[in-house]
């Protein structure tokens, strides 16, 4: 499949900022009005997870940089990097200090979604990997990131790929309820057969 895309460096696309920066552990504050991301909340294909995010407050003079609809929120250390589109936003919500929050730049031609799917890819992992820094850890830097280039093909196209996207999940999903039916099915006969020798 052959696609006209246009090479860009990512920090010419998009606004790329550090995690808010708490002070240590981030505290969790059961009725706190701000709820904070961090790399347990996230899932390359899913994106965040609402429900496991933590409540708090913030505290500092620093306006924080509020979480969007459409911002990318980038993995930078560990053992994998991977990008996870915001998606509907329960309330105020900022990301933590081990990410790296992006946002396309006003008037550029790129979907997140699509830009997401493609940090996700097997290029830009390599390249991802053959820039990664530490000797116990693995990390990524800001100028590192910015750094590297993106293929960007006409709007167009990237509606097809992220339609594409969706559906090879929706297929991922649906056979995973296959497998687990049959599994319960199996399951039922197993225990027909384990069930009690009928009295003689």
């Amino acid at each position: 499949m052959r696609i006209h895309a246009v090479r860009a460096l990512l920090g010419n696309e998009v606004h790329l900022r550090a995690g808010h920066p708490f002070r240590g552990a981030i505290e969790e504050v059961h009725d706190g009005p701000v709820r904070a991301v961090q790399m347990k909340d996230l899932d390359p294909v899913l994106g965040v997870d609402w429900r496991g995010v933590l409540r708090t407050r913030l505290g500092g003079r620093r306006p924080p940089d509020w979480l969007a609809s459409g911002d990318l929120l980038f993995v930078a250390r560990g053992t994998r990097f991977y990008a996870a589109c915001v998606d509907m936003l329960p309330g105020p919500a900022v990301c933590g200090p081990h990410l790296f929050h992006l946002r396309v730049k006003p008037g550029r031609e790129l979907l997140p979604e699509f830009l997401a799917w493609q940090i996700n890819q097997g290029p830009f992992q390599r390249a991802l990997q053959r820039a990664a820094e530490g000797s116990s850890q693995l990390s990524v830097r800001r100028p590192v990131l910015e750094s590297l280039p993106v293929g960007i093909p006409p709007l167009a196209d990237q509606e097809r790929i992220v339609a594409l996207a969706r559906l090879a999940r929706r297929e991922r999903e649906l056979h995973g309820l296959l497998i687990r039916n049959r599994e319960l099915q199996f399951e039922s006969i197993a225990e027909a057969l384990a069930g009690p020798l009928p009295s003689s």
